[in-house]
């Protein structure tokens, strides 16, 4: 093997660090730090420039790329003001409009930033908007409001079949995968999942883990896959417990698994416990 063929492996294996920016009442703004020089980063949805500025400024840190995964406001309204003064390319998906884009991109396309010796692969996620997005790669996954800890996101533009085939999608990356979402809104997403599987041992669990790391003031995330596999019930739309949660609510039996996802994304839509 040559050096340099060695050298791509290991910097396609590696895992980049992370820092979640808090922005607004429960957004992240995650800034990804280089492989081969942790000070460049890239930042994904950066709803709000303030906050990104202030973090790069106070950890000298050099801004090289932005990746938008979808056209939400708090998730993109900052970058006009990140690329003012700044000449950093622009990622966004193709079917939405993103202020300041440079590059459309969409599932099946590749991300590549050389400053950062990082790569993701894009994956097309629609349903909380149509044109909805996620960047996959080094053991990460940066899925917007999509995928949360313990739940999704509601269906704005998108279908609840569209939503499902997103979902399950993402549930198949490998299951060490780390997932960065848009929002702090576990702890919310466990009463729900708590309500669906009362009896639910790993539920009951990941609450008294997020309770605590709320408390010290620390996020919740991110997560993993195989965490979310076994605490999501918006990933187990196939399974018997989760099914027969959605049939009591219906007030009918439900067999279809758009039908039983369809119906527990209402469910938590009108839930306020």
């Amino acid at each position: 093997m040559s050096q340099s063929v060695a050298t791509a492996r290991l910097r396609s294996e590696a895992v980049p660090q992370l820092t979640p920016v808090p922005a607004f009442r429960d957004n992240y703004l995650w800034l990804v730090h280089g492989i081969t020089d942790p000070a460049r980063v890239a930042v994904v949805d950066p709803g709000d420039a303030l906050p990104i500025v202030k973090a790069l400024a106070e950890s000298g840190l050099s801004l090289e790329a932005i990746l938008v995964t979808h056209h939400h406001a708090d998730h993109c309204g900052g970058v006009p003001a990140l690329v003012a003064d700044r000449a950093v390319p622009v990622y966004g998906p193709v079917r939405e409009h993103i202020p300041g884009r440079t590059a459309a991109v969409a599932g099946g396309d590749t991300v590549t930033l050389p400053t950062l010796g990082l790569e993701f692969s894009v994956l097309d996620v629609p349903g909380h908007t149509a044109g909805h997005i996620a960047y996959f790669g080094h053991g990460t996954v940066f899925c917007g409001d999509t995928l949360f800890s313990a739940g999704c996101g509601r269906l704005f533009e998108g279908t609840p079949p569209q939503m499902l085939e997103s979902l399950e999608r993402l549930a198949a990356l490998p299951e060490a995968t780390r997932v960065c979402c848009g929002h702090e809104y576990t702890a919310a997403n466990l009463r729900f999942a708590r309500a669906v599987e009362p009896d639910s041992v790993p539920v009951a669990k990941a609450q008294a883990d997020v309770a605590a790391l709320r408390s010290r003031g620390e996020p919740s995330l991110p997560s993993t896959i195989g965490h979310e596999r076994v605490i999501n019930p918006f990933l187990r739309a196939r399974t018997a417990g989760i099914r027969a949660a959605a049939s009591r609510h219906a007030g009918r039996a439900l067999t279809d698994p758009v039908e039983v996802f369809a119906t527990i994304r209402s469910w938590k839509d009108g839930f306020n416990a």
